[in-house]
């Protein structure tokens, strides 16, 4: 009687606890699933000439670059393009897209 009474507080607690684990995904517009956020979409690749490190507008040898994301010692680590669909995304010095932003409208 009490291993079947152990067994069901550990079933009733773990379907509590997936329920909460359940309530925290994301929304579509924010999920990395949607096409619109996929780095396999041209607009976020690094192929894409606008996105890429050989553009001199993303460079870090450009000066005068107002696109470049800093760490907290102001060192550039990388720097970020918005792409014609609004999601903005975030590249290191060598092109590997390190993260986005949603589209805002």
């Amino acid at each position: 009687m009490k291993k079947i009474t152990i067994k069901i507080s550990l079933l009733v607690s773990g379907v509590c606890f997936s329920l909460g684990a359940f309530a925290q995904v994301t929304s579509w517009e924010n999920s990395p699933l949607n096409y619109q956020n996929s780095p396999l979409n041209y607009q976020n690749s690094p192929l894409n000439y606008n996105n890429s490190p050989m553009n001199y507008q993303n460079s870090q040898m450009n000066y005068n670059s107002n696109n470049g994301v800093y760490d907290n010692s102001g060192k550039r680590i990388g720097y970020e393009v918005t792409a014609p669909s609004g999601v903005t995304n975030v590249f290191d010095n060598n092109g590997n897209r390190i993260g986005y932003s949603p589209s805002k409208r």
